[in-house]
């Protein structure tokens, strides 16, 4: 995947019709929701809820329109409560997961943070995936590029991938092939279809790092 952030090749896996598209994609691409015990519509990251699921691609207009256009109560065949701030609370709970999955890297050696050390690591073709802050400088990341045939993921905040490394704020972060790659890569895909990104979440260009 490159800076455009292009779908990684995976495994297919179970698929799900989006509620608001009337697509039929897999469910890497989409966002599960349960209707809680009060009623109310819950976000379900992580697929783990009981009850029955409700699903909506990872697309902010997506989620949007199945709220105004009622579409949850209509998949739930019943009367729903939908939050005033549905698309923050999966906004958020996208980025968390992102930043879990990222802290898990970290610990098993499989993600550096730092320009030094992630310089290092696109050097040595260590880097699969290169990271950098949503909110850091432009002049600064323009320094760094994609691996070859890697993956860039530049929709984060920067106290974001701080609280994935242990530090206040990280602009430049990078993982190593196998893993959790995979896993970060997809995760991050849906949290960028929900985020809004503006020109500093932009891809980056540069030739690549070798």
């Amino acid at each position: 995947m490159g800076r455009g952030g292009q779908k990684a090749d995976r495994i297919d896996g179970p698929e799900r019709k989006c509620i608001a598209t009337g697509e039929v994609r897999p469910v890497a691409e989409l966002i599960r929701f349960v209707v809680g015990p009060d009623t109310q519509i819950v976000p379900d990251i992580l697929g783990k809820l009981p009850g029955r699921g409700i699903w909506v691609s990872s697309d902010r207009k997506a989620i949007e329109k199945a709220v105004s256009k009622r579409l949850f109560a209509r998949s739930a065949k019943q009367t729903v409560t939908v939050p005033d701030d549905l698309v923050q609370q999966v906004e958020a709970q996208l980025a968390r997961r992102v930043v879990d999955l990222v802290s898990l890297a970290r610990k098993s050696g499989d993600a550096v943070s730092g320009y030094e050390k992630v310089k290092d690591w696109l050097a040595k073709d260590y880097a699969e995936v290169l990271i950098q802050a949503s909110d850091g400088s432009g002049r600064g990341k323009s320094k760094l590029s994609t691996p070859y045939g890697g993956t860039y993921i530049g929709w984060l905040k920067a106290d974001e991938l701080g609280l994935a490394f242990g530090r206040q704020t990280v602009i430049h972060g990078a993982l190593a092939s196998g893993g959790l790659a995979l896993r970060v890569v997809e995760e991050a895909q849906r949290l960028k279809g929900v985020r809004e990104i503006g020109a500093a979440g932009a891809a980056q260009k540069g030739k690549t790092a070798r």
